[in-house]
């Protein structure tokens, strides 16, 4: 029997240099970076604090919000985050949001499945992917709850909306293209743009804090379906500008599901943060 260890890791955008900080026997997911030098990850339905000064991690407490999946996200002021939770009732994703600090989620979508992606720079509205009447549209709602907004109306899938730093743009993947590719909006939904054209399924588009930079992740044509986002396999993490033209790639892995998707740009603009993986026997 085969099981994964999961890699936390850094790469710098600039030197390509990859560090690998912590090995884990176990599954974790999509690391946020904080300004007080931290990453929150996901691992069994619960999230946690890595220190990257004493290698330390720390459960943060969730309350009953104990099913999380990795789609959390950090508020602009970092007191605070918005995570996605399997309630109980039904076993839906739906957003909730607590203290940085741990505490009783309060919930924002009443509707499930709703998988959150971003949090706009004022610190007012969420972006997510939700299933409604059988198609996964990119919606936004405000932060204290009340009526979504539907942003995107095309066939197939559209996942990941993440706003820039400045608010104007979410970025995002659709398949409306034929295979997954990345997009960018204004944030009312209006101009939807193609970002990528390349012949590979590209992912979860992630804006620098200065805005020069997205980096995201791509399968192989032909190894998953453009609809489908696996972990397991062979991907690139690739950077581009914010204003299109050509990809240059990263680092090549063993990951995609649970690697990056989630912003994970350290504050500098310099590094981010994600996860690779290696199947072992036991």
């Amino acid at each position: 029997m085969r099981k994964v260890r999961s890699y936390l890791e850094t790469l710098d955008v600039h030197t390509g240099q990859r560090t690998v900080l912590a090995t884990f026997d176990r599954r974790i997911e999509a690391p946020n970076w904080t300004r007080e030098g931290k990453l929150i990850y996901n691992s069994g339905g619960k999230l946690y604090a890595f220190d990257l000064e004493t290698g330390v991690s720390e459960e943060i407490p969730s309350g009953f919000a104990n099913r999380c999946n990795n789609d959390h996200v950090l508020s602009p002021d970092h007191t605070e985050i918005a995570v996605s939770h399997h309630t109980a009732e039904d076993g839906k994703s739906r957003v909730y949001v607590f203290t940085l600090a741990g505490g009783e989620p309060v919930m924002v979508t009443e509707e499930g499945p709703s998988y959150l992606h971003g949090w706009s720079p004022d610190g007012s509205t969420l972006a997510y992917c939700a299933e409604r009447n059988g198609q996964y549209d990119i919606y936004t709602i405000p932060v204290l709850g009340g009526q979504e907004k539907q942003l995107t109306d095309s066939p197939g899938l559209n996942d990941g909306p993440e706003y820039s730093p400045d608010g104007r743009h979410i970025w995002f993947n659709s398949v409306r293209s034929g295979l997954m590719q990345i997009w960018r909006m204004r944030s009312d939904g209006s101009e939807q743009t193609q970002m990528t054209f390349d012949e590979s399924n590209s992912w979860f588009p992630h804006v620098s804090p200065d805005g020069d930079t997205v980096v995201y992740i791509a399968y192989r044509k032909g190894d998953v379906d453009p609809g489908d986002h696996p972990a397991n396999k062979h991907v690139e993490l690739r950077a581009m500008s914010s204003e299109g033209g050509p990809y240059r790639v990263l680092a090549e892995l063993f990951g995609g599901q649970g690697t990056i998707n989630v912003n994970s740009w350290s504050p500098d603009s310099t590094r981010f943060a994600f996860v690779s993986y290696e199947l072992v026997d036991e």
